[in-house]
């Protein structure tokens, strides 16, 4: 049975499942409503995984407290909620809303930021490249890692606020690049590159992707082989400032998780085709995400546990001597 911040924290992991299911009711609604389809044997994998880790979550919470429901619920949640994400963001991308690549090119320019300059800055020094290319790839460990170090610290708030972030600020990036779509600085400047020297993947992903989706010619949708194609605004650059401010909490896991997400942040422009807007909105949707999760924490979870102490008699609050 859980006591105290577990058990706050175990309720505020329970009311995470509310935009987990926003985001399946609009993936179904997407696949409802317009043409697209997806191969559902490619959802069969996360899924599954997903079941065992919720089950294994809750049946171990249900008999005595451990670290381990925090750590496999919260991965089966994020987990879920990247794969039911990607593909709606596939279905928005098809909006063929007015590109922004020569607006966003613009606020560069106005902020004073040369992104060919800083392009060819790293690029010209070959050392540079492998290094920027694996602080961008940096995204993928925490988002398993931190559910490890933090429930294995026992720092369950910590662990439920930052996934609540991490899905208010995937949510939040998805509406406003459907609103404000581009494809990236690469096709914006014109630059060429040696795929061989410089291989930056994921932007290749979405420069055949985002043309595909615009004019109807993709529609038939294969998890497996969907990759982010948001812009405006970075969401590797959200993803940086979440895993920063959650791992914050644990002193000896600081100066590891400092020099990762900064590395992920500057590798960003260059490696993922962002204008450098890009980057501070990105920032800016982390700082929101995560003042939302604290607030709703403190709100939902710790003001609703207030009434209830209240109602218990000062006989029963007081444990006898």
């Amino acid at each position: 049975m859980m006591h105290g911040e577990a058990s706050a924290a175990w309720r505020l992991f329970t009311h995470n499942w509310i935009p987990v299911g926003f985001m399946a009711v609009a993936l179904a609604l997407g696949l409802t409503l317009t043409g697209f389809s997806l191969k559902l044997a490619s959802m069969l994998l996360p899924l599954g995984a997903v079941a065992l880790l919720a089950g294994a979550a809750y049946a171990i919470a249900s008999r005595r407290y451990s670290r381990l429901p925090f750590v496999l619920g919260t991965t089966a949640q994020l987990g879920l909620i990247t794969a039911l994400t990607t593909p709606v963001i596939y279905i928005a991308a098809a909006a063929n809303l007015p590109m922004q690549d020569a607006n966003l090119a613009n606020l560069d320019r106005m902020l004073g930021f040369d992104w060919p300059a800083y392009f060819h800055f790293i690029y010209d020094r070959p050392a540079l490249v492998p290094f920027a290319i694996f602080s961008y790839a940096m995204i993928g460990w925490p988002m398993f890692g931190v559910p490890i170090v933090l429930g294995a610290t026992r720092h369950y708030r910590r662990l439920q606020q930052f996934s609540l972030a991490c899905m208010l600020a995937l949510i939040t990036t998805t509406i406003i690049s459907t609103l404000l779509p581009a494809i990236g600085t690469f096709h914006e400047y014109g630059i060429a590159f040696d795929p061989l020297k410089f291989n930056p993947g994921n932007y290749l992903i979405q420069v055949h992707d985002l043309p595909l989706l615009r004019d109807g010619s993709l529609r038939v949708l294969d998890l497996m082989k969907l990759g982010g194609i948001i812009t405006f605004p970075s969401f590797h650059a959200a993803a940086a400032v979440l895993y920063l401010w959650a791992l914050w909490s644990v002193w000896w896991m600081r100066p590891v998780a400092l020099i990762a997400n900064i590395g992920m942040l500057l590798a960003t422009p260059m490696v993922g085709g962002h204008y450098f807007v890009d980057v501070f909105a990105g920032i800016g949707v982390a700082v929101l995400a995560i003042a939302a999760a604290r607030w709703i924490y403190h709100r939902l979870i710790e003001g609703a546990a207030r009434p209830a102490l209240a109602t218990v008699p000062p006989a029963a609050a007081v444990p006898a001597e």
